[in-house]
């Protein structure tokens, strides 16, 4: 694999954001039915407005992996996204979590929200991101669908253990799960005989910002390969209303260092080179298929 570099010699890493606003998370759902979204104050439109200007004065482009339901709510939103020049990608139609969706209802969401995106952005979509990586050992079928939806690829696995997701035996970099298709896991560093997470999400705000930015250096220089890092838009957002009802531990997973989030991201774009999926990995992982 050829790994694409800046023009200070560093590996160009894929930045990624998953697009839902906090009422539609995984964590918060039995608060947050789907019949009371179109009623909820969203916060998504002003969040993701933030992170584009962020982007574009650090002059750093990346793939904003876009839930159906939000495309049609902010179409231009959406075609702004596009129009500075990221890659508009799915997160799906209704962040439904692949593992709990038949595979005719999975191959019809993430058909669904495919259409709507190019549809609404005028561009090709070619990208897919299950909601809560929830593409692994119990339901080996979705890749399938996934191809037949007519993405290019995927980068909905996470080799980690994880009580909610995770695939800790699978491989840590891109590899073919079709004829077309190829899974572009996030990325973990491998230490001790496991693999841990330092692809960001939940452990960007839980862990000291140096460990993040060990574990990237270490893929970068150690595997010579590029790190994906993903994010949502509600992660800097510490004025979102607070969810009082729910569990301890989902508290502490949603909202524990909101505040610091985006101090920590504005230093991750300094010290590293981003890009868009699909420029960091596709060339080559084609090849590779």
């Amino acid at each position: 694999m050829t790994v694409s570099r800046d023009d200070r010699g560093k590996v160009t890493n894929a930045l990624t954001i998953d697009v839902e606003d906090y009422f539609q998370v995984s964590a918060l759902a039995s608060h947050f039915p789907k019949d009371v979204w179109n009623t909820t104050p969203c916060r998504v439109e002003r969040n993701v407005e933030r992170i584009l200007a962020i982007l574009a004065e650090r002059g750093a482009r990346g793939t904003f992996f876009t839930l159906g339901w939000i495309a049609e709510r902010y179409p231009a939103l959406v075609r702004r996204i596009a129009a500075e020049g990221h890659e508009l990608a799915s997160h799906g139609y209704a962040h439904e979590r692949a593992s709990d969706q038949s595979p005719e209802a999975f191959l019809a969401d993430i058909k669904l929200a495919k259409v709507v995106l190019e549809d609404v952005a005028s561009c090709e979509v070619r990208g897919y991101r299950a909601p809560s990586f929830s593409v692994g050992l119990s339901n080996p079928w979705a890749h399938g669908c996934i191809e037949e939806a007519g993405y290019a690829y995927s980068s909905s696995v996470y080799p980690v253990k994880h009580d909610h997701y995770g695939v800790p035996d699978a491989p840590r970099f891109p590899y073919a799960v079709g004829a077309k298709l190829v899974e572009i896991p996030i990325t973990t560093v491998r230490r001790f005989g496991r693999n841990w997470p330092v692809g960001g999400g939940g452990y960007f705000r839980l862990l000291p910002y140096p460990v993040s930015a060990w574990g990237i250096r270490k893929v970068n220089q150690e595997d010579r390969k590029p790190a994906i890092f993903y994010f949502h838009p509600w992660e800097i957002d510490p004025g979102q209303p607070v969810v009082r009802e729910a569990s301890a531990k989902a508290r502490f997973r949603h909202y524990v260092n909101l505040a610091q989030t985006e101090a920590r991201l504005q230093r991750l774009l300094q010290d590293f080179s981003w890009g868009r999926m699909d420029d960091v990995f596709l060339p080559a992982a084609s090849q590779s298929v």
